[in-house]
């Protein structure tokens, strides 16, 4: 797994800008972002990842809320550990 930064995410998700993945993120359609220092965050590239395979999927909106809410419970559990 690595950390993709939004250049990245963009490419990836094929979001035009910040302001869409940030309007996702709101929404619950898109992980919250990590920081990853003072004035940087990113994102892990496997959730990235299974998001955009529920996109490529079909899955409707509410489908993918529920993934991303079992990515952050995912991510809270590593942070236990």
């Amino acid at each position: 797994m690595s950390i993709l930064r939004m250049p990245a995410v963009k490419a990836e998700t094929g979001h035009r800008s910040h302001a869409s993945i940030y309007s996702a993120v709101k929404g619950g359609l898109f992980t919250k972002p990590i920081r990853i220092g003072q004035r940087a965050v990113g994102w892990p590239s496997d959730e990235v990842q299974s998001i955009n395979a529920a996109r490529i999927a079909g899955k409707s909106d509410a489908q993918i809320r529920e993934l991303v809410d079992r990515l952050h419970a995912k991510r809270a559990e590593l942070a236990k550990a």
